[in-house]
């Protein structure tokens, strides 16, 4: 298996010799090698909770012995055992020498669409996504060659997401996706370093390349299409956090709008643009919008997308409990990445460490969050997985053990394919993936038959998602155990656990 669904793209592959088949289909979990879903029912929770094991980490023999034979050597892919039978069931198409696969998922930081298998003896070209951003830079044909294979194979799917865009005809779709210009801004390894704590706010401006500066023209519509960046707008000599904007999100139509409206009286962007770590973008020309988007575009559908709006209605509902400095916060700390943050109301913590003891009690007697991390106006965020929206600690895992579910999208770890190689907890910009040493029923560390070395495996936290109660660290905690819902208007710190 070259390339299994579901898994973030981080290489591109260009076929040198053979064939390989793309399966038109999902595959069972199992082929490959996802976690079953399974919940935990009320006599197993309560059986946990008096019979907890003795031991942190006891895995089952028949688990372990799979562990112990792949942790001395890590496996370049996955095998299955019965390629005809998954060919026969499933419909493929085969790609031959020279063509190219997996591009468009390695530059986005995506899922892959579909599992590619090899069709036989074949010899592949793996080209990491550093190389394909490098030779998309300094290659001008390469650049336009994988724009046109976007164009053909991506680009309408994504336009068809767009809420402005649900309205227009095919036939305009076409047009727009071939006047379509992409960009990428910043640093595509942002998570390899840590924001600066002891920099300014505008040392660390000035750091973030600008996509869009205040009080220059709009030129055109820009869609984000992957990655985060800053909307800010100037605050006596500096400048403040607004929001943030994410996939899907659109920039400079509140501005275009009036353009459009008042030909006499153009007005300028009234909010700047920056990348934080790096962000994709695909540039829409005035004339197009103009032409095509803006006059069917319904009223009230106006209203709701309009960034500019949209920002200051998220910031007023939400001021009661989301300040501005709070947002810089988040922001500055890349938190923003975020889906779901533990937080932990340090004026309401008595430190009784009675969360860290439930969440050990229904993982193998080993909390998966440490009770540290960073604070802002009495606020911690613990270090416990945030089940992030780019998550790059899937990227290079070499059995596909750390995925996201697909039903609640909790990125979540299978410990029984799980090898132990650390890709994913060195992978991860806010630590909260730890490697542990795992043991038998009786206790004794696992040892790897060839090394014998004890067996490490990697631990995160999973929001308890066997449990249908929810995280235990929040329903076992005294004092209030539900903190109010955390919405800022906002993707990040959707589901906060602690009071």
């Amino acid at each position: 298996m070259v390339v299994r669904q579901g898994d973030y793209g981080h290489s591109a592959f260009l076929i040198l010799d053979g064939s390989v088949r793309v399966v038109l289909g999902e595959l069972p979990a199992d082929l490959l090698g996802r976690s079953p879903k399974n919940r935990t029912g009320f006599w197993r929770r309560l059986g946990k909770a008096f019979s907890p094991p003795a031991y942190p980490e006891v895995r089952r023999n028949s688990g372990t012995q799979k562990s112990s034979r792949t942790q001395s050597k890590s496996p370049s892919g996955m095998f299955l055992q019965d390629v005809p039978g998954v060919l026969n069931k499933y419909k493929t198409v085969r790609l031959n020498a020279g063509e190219i696969f997996g591009e468009l998922a390695a530059l986005s930081r995506t899922p892959r669409t579909s599992s590619i298998l090899a069709d036989g003896p074949c010899s592949m070209l793996e080209i990491r996504w550093q190389g394909l951003r490098d030779i998309r830079r300094y290659a001008p044909v390469w650049k336009e060659h994988i724009d046109r294979l976007y164009r053909e194979r991506s680009l309408l799917a994504h336009l068809l997401e767009t809420p402005i865009l649900k309205h227009l005809s095919e036939e305009n779709l076409k047009l727009i996706s071939e006047h379509t210009r992409f960009d990428t801004h910043g640093n595509f390894d942002w998570n390899a370093s840590s924001p600066a704590a002891d920099s300014t706010h505008a040392e660390r401006l000035a750091r973030e390349p600008i996509i869009a500066r205040e009080g220059e023209y709009a030129n055109g519509l820009l869609m984000i299409r992957g990655g985060f960046a800053r909307l800010s707008e100037r605050y006596n000599h500096s400048e403040r956090t607004v929001s943030y904007l994410g996939k899907g999100s659109c920039y400079g139509l509140a501005e275009l709008y009036h353009n459009w409206k008042n030909p006499g009286a153009p007005t300028a962007l009234h909010q700047s643009l920056r990348a934080v770590g790096y962000v994709d973008t695909l540039f829409i020309p005035t004339a197009l919008v103009e032409q095509i988007i803006l006059p069917g575009l319904p009223p009230e559908q106006l209203a709701l997308l309009l960034p500019v709006f949209a920002a200051s209605r998220a910031v007023s509902e939400t001021s009661s409990r989301l300040d501005t400095d709070m947002v810089e916060f988040l922001v500055e700390n890349r938190f923003i990445n975020g889906k779901a943050s533990m937080l932990i109301d340090l004026a309401r913590c008595t430190r009784c460490d009675d969360c860290v003891r439930a969440c050990a009690a229904g993982h193998d007697n080993n909390p998966r969050f440490t009770r540290q991390g960073a604070v802002h106006d009495g606020v911690m965020i613990a270090q416990a997985c945030m089940h992030c929206v780019d998550p790059v600690c899937m990227i290079g895992c070499p059995t596909g053990a750390i995925h996201r579910d697909s039903s609640h999208g909790e990125v979540v770890i299978n410990h029984e394919t799980c090898i132990g190689c650390s890709t994913c907890a060195n992978s991860c910009p806010y630590d909260n993936i730890q490697m542990v040493a795992i043991r038998d029923e009786s206790g004794r560390p696992m040892l790897d038959q060839s090394s014998q070395t004890p067996i490490m495996q990697a631990t995160k936290c999973d929001l308890c998602i066997d449990d249908p109660s929810g995280p235990a660290s929040a329903r076992l905690s005294p004092f209030s155990c539900s903190w109010p819902p955390f919405t800022s208007g906002m993707s990040c710190c959707a589901s906060p656990f602690i009071p």
